[in-house]
């Protein structure tokens, strides 16, 4: 439609410009008499004749370039385009006021070319004065808000910017999980919670299934996200759209996050680095998880209930409040017992956090180096 509409205007110019030029062009060469050639009609065919074999040549770069244009204007926001044209208005205002003396002057390049030259830098100035200062602007026309007058030492003006919003598309594997809700009760996720439809026909398919485990599973995602919609202070938002032609719920999430320039969020490791990969924002709880439990350092005491027996020969095993490993060397000997042990090291890796630690006793150094004393040692690490 585009080549078609640019074809019509190009033709009707080359029209206007035969109907124009033509009969001078019929004179120079002694036609001017020939009232077949030399009129009207002729002389506006011949001009669209020759014009439209000129579209045929650069319609299709003309269109590329509106193309282009267009996609680049489509970057920029509705405010930053019109204080760029106020601007560079301006500025040639400015331009042909300043160079009006100039014209007189019986210099060719200074009263022809100098003139175009100036206005068109003060045209470029003014767009780049009228772009960069857009704030200090509204401020200038806009004029002082009369609260914050009042209010003036009291509250400070902020602004939220165009990620303030961004919307946080939530994943099958989180919802199921729960902790989301806690975290956005919190206020720590900001911005608009997500539910697109292909997620919630899997939390119902998985819900209907026949298997037990993964029924009580979907259900307890359906109740996440009943709470979440139910929460005053958490906006939640559906996805009404589907991709038909990806079958995969994880490839639409990253589809549809490409599309909103949205944030993936998940617990899901693999989905996790193929939106990586693809340079999509993700938001990983488990990593959130692990970045807020207590750090240990080697050296730390802590007490801790020995629950059961290690992989390796020796070792027992216990653990945090928080669901964090300890294993204890030699810990096989105080199995459900409240034990002192030492950290030695700690291990972060990205199922979890793992400490490595052994008992207490073992690391202090006893001083009195009695017969005695090594055989009441002795005995009572026997009797334990």
């Amino acid at each position: 439609m585009q080549k078609r509409v640019l074809t019509v205007i190009i033709v009707l110019i080359g029209i206007s410009l035969g109907i124009t030029f033509l009969p001078m062009a019929w004179l120079a060469i002694g036609y001017a008499d020939n009232m077949w050639l030399n009129n009207s009609v002729t002389d506006g065919l011949i001009g669209a004749i020759i014009f439209y074999i000129i579209s045929l040549a650069i319609v299709g770069p003309i269109t590329a370039g509106v193309k282009k244009l267009e996609k680049q204007l489509n970057e920029f926001s509705l405010t930053y385009i019109v204080f760029g044209v106020v601007g560079a208005i301006l500025g040639l205002t400015l331009g042909l006021i300043g160079t009006s003396p100039l014209y007189r002057v019986p210099v060719p390049f200074i009263n022809s070319g100098l003139p175009i030259l100036i206005m068109a830098l003060l045209g470029y100035l003014g767009f780049r004065m009228g772009t960069t200062r857009i704030d200090e602007l509204k401020k200038f026309f806009g004029g002082r808000n009369k609260k914050a007058e009042t209010n003036e030492g009291e509250v400070l003006e902020r602004k939220a910017d165009d990620h303030f919003h961004k919307y946080k598309i939530l994943d099958t594997s989180v919802i199921i999980d729960g902790r989301i809700y806690d975290i956005a009760k919190s206020g720590f996720l900001e911005g608009v919670l997500m539910i697109p439809n292909f997620v919630l026909y899997e939390l119902q398919y998985i819900a209907d299934s026949g298997d037990s485990l993964k029924r009580v599973r979907g259900r307890r995602g359906l109740d996440i996200l009943n709470s979440l919609q139910k929460e005053d202070g958490i906006s939640v938002e559906m996805y009404d759209g589907d991709f038909e032609d990806i079958s995969e719920v994880d490839s639409k999430l990253i589809k549809l996050a490409k599309l909103l320039d949205g944030v993936i969020v998940t617990n899901d490791y693999n989905l996790n680095k193929v939106s990586e990969f693809q340079n999509v924002a993700v938001l990983n709880i488990n990593a959130l998880a692990n970045a807020v439990k207590p750090v240990v350092i080697p050296g730390e005491t802590m007490n801790v209930l020995l629950v059961k027996a290690g992989t390796e020969r020796q070792q027992g095993v216990a653990y945090l409040d928080d669901g964090t490993m300890v294993v204890v060397e030699d810990g096989q000997h105080y199995m459900n017992e409240h034990i002192e042990v030492v950290v030695t090291s700690a291990l972060q890796t990205a199922a979890g956090r793992m400490i490595f630690a052994k008992p207490a006793h073992s690391s202090r150094n006893i001083k009195d180096d009695s017969p005695e004393k090594k055989l009441d040692y002795d005995q009572t690490k026997e009797t334990k």
